[in-house]
């Protein structure tokens, strides 16, 4: 099967080395999505980080083929439980309709102290 990778530019891809999205037959797998805005800023509040971040993961499922409605599974990863239900708002808004498994993990800190949430997703494409 071929493997497509998607990228969606982040000086993180290449430094880490890791795509921001890889298609694999009907599977795209969604890497960990922080909420980086174009010109490198950052939101401020946790519900517009995790909006930003879906944002960020729709437009790498479209590259791929895919969109939010043929997710099946998210992850989203916290800094402050205070922050779960503006992630949870957004979450909801995104997917209410297709509600994939999904799971909301407590993490000690991200690699910009700016980001509260980071988001990853998988999506299987009918035929």
């Amino acid at each position: 099967m071929a493997r497509r990778l998607i990228s969606s530019g982040s000086p993180f891809e290449e430094r880490i080395g890791f795509s921001r999205a890889v298609r694999v037959g009907d599977r795209v797998v969604v890497s960990g999505t922080a909420p980086v805005l174009p010109d490198g800023g950052c939101p401020e509040s946790a519900g517009e980080q995790a909006a930003r971040c879906l944002e960020i993961i729709a437009e790498a499922l479209a590259e791929a083929g895919a969109s939010p409605a043929d997710v099946v599974r998210t992850r989203q990863y916290i800094l402050d439980s205070a922050d779960a239900d503006a992630v949870m708002n957004a979450h909801r808004e995104c997917f209410s309709d297709v509600r994939p498994a999904s799971t909301m993990i407590l993490v000690a800190g991200f690699l910009d102290p700016r980001w509260r949430v980071e988001i990853e997703a998988e999506a299987v494409i009918p035929d």
